[in-house]
């Protein structure tokens, strides 16, 4: 993006920059076109194309719908530039279209246990997962919480409970595995476990299970009665 006026920004005002230590939600639209254009030209700024470009498509809705000869026809819009805002708007149709019925869905524990089983039994330290849940038992997103000995002070639920408000998540699942294969609960396990499902009580977001898993073998603890 180091093109004229952009470096007249105070480099924390910058849209990168922004990017990077606030995040793209705080990044307007013209900010984060500017960022997928990079660069302007001789007589404007990236942000100013951006601004033109949007302001000449009236906003995003018809900016979606735009050929690639309209983009072309642009002053400071070549065939390259077009091509990359095409190609984020095509990769935003198709998240945004992304069919709830191609989620994996969780109706057991069993389930639960073959999401992750292939990926965690062979681990040869413990991994804390989350999956995070939408009012159908889909999976919204998968999340390692934390790597080491499960202990009751480290896994803390603001760390789970966070992500859950972040994916509007309605539900979560726990998992976590043994690697000496034996998915037998121990104390702590069950401490942690008491933890959440109360933490979650509170939060409105409930804790369906928390499932060990060991070699081709697994617990639930709300088949074990601990939730």
């Amino acid at each position: 993006m180091d093109s004229l006026f952009i470096k007249d920004f105070p480099k924390e005002e910058r849209p990168r920059e922004r990017f990077i230590h606030q995040g793209p939600k705080s990044l307007s639209n013209q900010e984060l076109l500017a960022i997928l254009l990079r660069t302007g030209s001789k007589s404007e700024s990236v942000l100013q194309l951006s601004q033109r470009l949007l302001k000449h498509f009236n906003g995003l809705r018809m900016l979606t719908d735009a050929s690639l000869d309209e983009l072309t026809q642009l002053k400071g819009i070549g065939t390259a530039k077009a091509i990359q805002i095409l190609a984020a708007v095509e990769l935003g149709r198709r998240i945004a279209n992304l069919a709830y019925h191609d989620r994996y869905v969780i109706r057991s524990p069993e389930d639960g246990a073959k999401y992750v089983m292939e990926d965690m039994r062979f681990l040869t330290q413990e991994h804390f997962v989350c999956l995070y849940l939408n009012t159908k038992n889909q999976v919204l997103h998968r999340q390692t919480i934390f790597i080491g000995s499960l202990n009751a002070s480290i896994v803390h639920p603001r760390e789970i409970f966070r992500e859950a408000f972040r994916r509007s998540a309605a539900s979560i699942i726990c998992l976590h595995n043994h690697p000496s294969g034996d998915p037998t609960p121990s104390r702590e396990d069950i401490e942690v476990t008491k933890r959440l499902v109360e933490s979650g009580k509170i939060l409105g977001i409930e804790i369906l299970d928390h499932i060990i898993i060991g070699d081709k073998r697994y617990v639930s603890m709300k088949e074990k009665g601990y939730l």
